[in-house]
């Protein structure tokens, strides 16, 4: 039986290694996420879609390795010593296409790091020579890690993953309204947590639970 929440209630990510869902398509990316110490050079690419579980994946190696999180519209030089204390993860460098310094703090992170043995993690969206980085010395370090690829997923995973950003929420719904949400959205993680976050303010905004017809009214809003 569906609930209808009274109130808007604050979503909770979960980001631990049980809350990571396994499938064929991110498969190889976990095995190399959680053999870290193997890592061919001491550093990693993570590539995937928006929404693929970068992200996530971060975290889990993060709470293995004791890794420091930076994003990488945020690197300064001057904070390099500092971070290459230990391993490191830095998300999203496409974003730093245009930011030369950022690209510049990048590289002296990325040798100070290998230099003191200290393992990377490094993300982006798309293969490493889509990111539109300038730095020639920076893109042929980038180019010379190991890669592991998050691909699209596929129809039992979509649903997964749409069954734990709705308990995030905490949010239930019929059993049957998953299947209908997966003929109708586009085929993206993406696509599936803005869909949820949509339904949970439709049902808020209505003051009625999630429904096959509700649902119908937001996926008709999103086209």
């Amino acid at each position: 039986m569906a609930t209808q929440l009274g109130l808007s209630l604050p979503s909770t990510t979960a980001r631990g290694r049980e809350d990571f869902l396994i499938a064929p398509s991110n498969a190889l990316a976990v095995k190399l996420i959680e053999g870290w110490h193997d890592w061919p050079s001491g550093k990693l690419v993570l590539s995937g879609p928006e929404g693929a579980g970068k992200t996530h994946l971060v975290h889990v190696w993060a709470d293995a390795s004791g890794a420091e999180i930076v994003p990488a519209t945020a690197l300064r030089t001057q904070d390099v010593p500092d971070l290459a204390r230990g391993a490191v993860a830095v998300e999203d460098i496409q974003l730093i296409a245009d930011r030369s310094d950022a690209q510049t703090a990048l590289f002296h992170l990325h040798n100070l790091a290998r230099a003191e043995g200290h393992a990377l993690l490094l993300t982006g969206t798309g293969p490493v020579t889509s990111w539109g980085l300038t730095l020639p010395d920076l893109l042929s370090r980038l180019q010379g890690a190991t890669v592991a690829t998050l691909e699209p997923p596929d129809d039992a995973l979509l649903a997964a993953v749409l069954v734990k950003l709705l308990a995030d929420r905490q949010l239930t719904t019929k059993p049957e309204l998953v299947p209908y949400l997966i003929t109708r959205m586009d085929r993206s993680f993406a696509a599936a947590r803005d869909l949820v976050a949509d339904l949970d303010t439709a049902s808020l905004a209505a003051k009625r639970p999630i429904t096959r017809a509700l649902a119908a009214q937001v996926l008709d809003n999103q086209d």
